[in-house]
């Protein structure tokens, strides 16, 4: 809809079937958002007004987004914010991670970060310190450092097939030397209506990215536009819609399975707005927002440990494919039973022990991929004989009972 609640309906004639240049797009629907407010790029969103506080109004009119995955961040942590825009999620973040903490903000349009930046300085004075800072880049390749590759293009401007090689060359080896996100570097990971503004061939190598670019333990929270239908090829080519978040939405089971393929698990519908945020021939795009874990690396080994689905429902199936029937002892590997005590599952198992450690040693590794299970003697040891009985009976006046 449009900004008086109009359903957009693009046409076809003007549109036709040509390629549409995505970045081109979006850098130039972006480029006057900096500079003049756009109400039609944003989903209200209500956020902390105490955290707006320092915040300058220019920053503010200037935002645009569909959720508030800022909400998500702990004190003292790493966090990246892809598609930064006008710098307002990150002095937001800034203040909840505190001065332990920190806030890169990424983003590839010029006119954008040149607003973050504007009062970078200002914002940390205010707050008593300086934790937050603004990177160009695209965010489907977080290797390549775009402002070192500026100084090299003003330093060795490309004249010939020779100089275009030695280009490439040099963006290899920044990539791989210098690159704008080290791996494994962030503990979390927010966007803001950004991840649909990608290029469609590009969108694999995105999720790959924000995997890459993860601690170990690390999490996601994304807010993002999503359909309820396949967008046909002639919406996807309309310039408009494309920059306005909408047919480069992905579709919602799509949008579920790339994080999937990119091995998250974990993976956690927090919002999924009711009303859509357009409607295009019958089509609705409605916002969402996912949290998601990073962490499933690592050897499979066998401890004799166990879980127990709590319920409610007859029996689920996790991200591996594992199969977990309500009240059942599963036996699990020592990595699933770690990630079964934690975010966002703790509350969902009875976690079972062994009840005596085996030795690291010792391990046998452990097949993950049957379900299988797991018999009580295997974590209480199969010569455990103990007896224990209760020194007081349960009966009519016992204090236990009463």
């Amino acid at each position: 809809m449009d900004g008086n609640g109009q359903a957009l309906v693009p046409d076809p004639k003007r549109n036709g079937h040509q390629s549409l240049d995505v970045e081109e797009a979006v850098l130039r629907r972006y480029n006057k958002a900096a500079q003049q407010s756009e109400a039609g790029l944003c989903v209200p969103v209500n956020y902390n007004r105490s955290l707006l506080e320092i915040i300058p109004a220019e920053i503010l009119e200037k935002d645009y987004g569909c959720g508030d995955p800022s909400k998500y961040v702990r004190a003292g942590e790493t966090v990246l914010d892809l598609g930064s825009g006008s710098g307002k999620a990150c002095f937001i973040m800034a203040q909840m991670v505190g001065a332990a903490g920190r806030v890169i903000g990424v983003d590839f349009n010029e006119e954008m970060l040149a607003l973050s930046r504007k009062y970078q300085a200002s914002i940390g004075r205010k707050l008593g310190y300086h934790n937050v800072e603004f990177r160009r880049g695209r965010i489907q390749n977080l290797r390549l450092n775009l402002a070192l590759l500026d100084d090299y293009l003003k330093r060795n401007p490309v004249r010939s097939v020779t100089d275009f090689s030695r280009l490439r060359d040099f963006e290899e080896q920044s990539a791989r030397e210098h690159p704008l996100i080290p791996d494994g570097s962030v503990d979390l990971i927010v966007s803001n209506c950004v991840l649909n503004l990608v290029r469609s061939e590009d969108k694999q190598q995105l999720f790959s990215e924000m995997y890459r670019v993860l601690r170990k333990g690390g999490r996601i929270a994304i807010s993002d536009i999503v359909s309820d239908e396949p967008v046909p090829d002639y919406l996807k080519n309309d310039p408009e819609l494309w920059s306005g978040c909408v047919s480069g939405a992905f579709q919602e089971e799509e949008f579920f399975r790339a994080f999937e393929e990119a091995k998250f698990y974990g993976i956690h519908i927090e919002d999924l707005r009711s009303e859509p945020y357009q409607i295009i021939e019958g089509i609705e795009f409605r916002s969402v927002t996912i949290t998601a874990h990073k962490g499933k690396e690592g050897p499979c080994i066998d401890r004799n440990q166990a879980v127990i689905y709590r319920g409610p429902w007859k029996q689920v199936v996790d991200d591996d494919d594992h199969v977990l029937p309500r009240g059942v002892r599963i036996a699990v590997c020592e990595k699933t039973y770690k990630i079964y005590s934690g975010p966002p599952y703790q509350d969902q198992f009875v976690l079972i022990p062994p009840r005596e450690e085996i030795a690291a040693e010792a391990t046998p590794v452990f097949d993950c991929s049957r379900d299988h299970r797991r018999h009580p003697r295997e974590t209480k040891g199969l010569n455990y004989n103990a007896t224990q009985t209760s020194r007081s009976v349960c009966g009519p006046g016992s204090a236990c009972c009463a």
